[in-house]
């Protein structure tokens, strides 16, 4: 190595000492003042407990090729492989960690998932037995307005619930729904259905605790064809809905208006998402990956 590469790398890491600011009133947090491809063992661990502090981060201003984007992602564990998408493909030939969120279309064929329309609020993936606890969300290309993203944090709900409520869901336990993703598209090669009895998917308390954190929090996952197991259909209905009557409160939310060149990294476990929808002939295309979790939501 030359004395001027040894010069810039050892810029560049002195460069990674960064600023994390508060974004929203409870939870998320901009770090200012750092390139993701440069990190230190030292840094990267001050990154990690800013994340569990403040379950989403923003990092604006990035440069990352989908390599880097995996290296980086690696550093909090080991990746799930993209999901498949609507038309039965995968997306990136040699990259299997990469998902592709986007509407754009070549030679009339979607590039990614989730086209142009609202995506509901939801936790990615809990209709498996051991969820992502992870996801990462980079911007290549955004519409000029519309398709911001939304978090909401899980033990922010959790904490306002009145003690009776606590009461009444304590041991409790959620089948999450295997058949639509957030954008309302019945996954690959699942039967649609919504009789939340029979639907598929993985069955979780729905009070858990974070393994890193030891916080609590609620698991609900999505809204469509979940059920409480052992309730009557009818009383599992109206519980859900005074649990989700909660999730759309402002103040345990924060929006974000995407650039290019954000990247997001949000803790699935403790954290729901949503995406307002956005004009179809605006072109946005977004790069994400997910580390796999390391055990149940307990």
């Amino acid at each position: 190595m030359t004395l001027s590469a040894q010069t810039t790398t050892a810029d560049r890491i002195a460069s990674s000492a960064f600023d994390v600011t508060p974004a929203g009133a409870t939870l998320a947090a901009e770090v200012r003042g750092v390139d993701l491809r440069y990190l230190d063992d030292r840094m990267f661990g001050r990154l990690m407990d800013a994340w569990h502090q403040h379950s989403v981060l923003l990092v604006r201003g990035q440069s990352l090729s989908d390599q880097d984007l995996i290296a980086f992602s690696r550093r909090f564990g080991d990746l799930d492989w993209a999901p498949i998408q609507e038309n039965g493909r995968r997306f990136v030939e040699g990259l299997p960690e990469i998902y592709i969120v986007s509407n754009v279309k070549v030679d009339g064929e979607a590039i990614g998932s989730l086209g142009d329309g609202e995506a509901v609020w939801h936790t990615d993936m809990s209709y498996l037995d051991v969820p992502p606890k992870a996801s990462m969300l980079y911007s290549l290309e955004v519409p000029p307005q519309g398709g911001n993203t939304s978090f909401c944090s899980m033990y922010a709900i959790y904490d306002a619930l009145p003690g009776k409520l606590k009461d009444r869901i304590s041991g409790l336990k959620i089948k999450h729904d295997g058949t639509y993703n957030s954008g309302g598209y019945v996954r690959q090669g699942v039967t649609a259905t919504d009789d939340p009895l029979t639907s598929p998917g993985a069955v979780h308390p729905l009070v858990c605790t974070h393994p890193d954190t030891n916080g609590r929090m609620l698991y609900l996952g999505r809204r469509r064809n979940a059920y409480l197991v052992g309730l009557e259909l009818a009383d599992s209905e109206a519980l859900l809905d005074e649990l989700w009557s909660f999730v759309d409160r402002p103040e345990f939310a924060w929006e974000h208006a995407w650039r290019v060149g954000d990247l997001v990294m949000w803790d699935n476990r403790c954290t729901m998402h949503r995406r307002d929808a956005f004009d179809p002939n605006s072109r946005r295309i977004m790069h994400r990956t997910q580390v796999k979790g390391a055990q149940r939501p307990a």
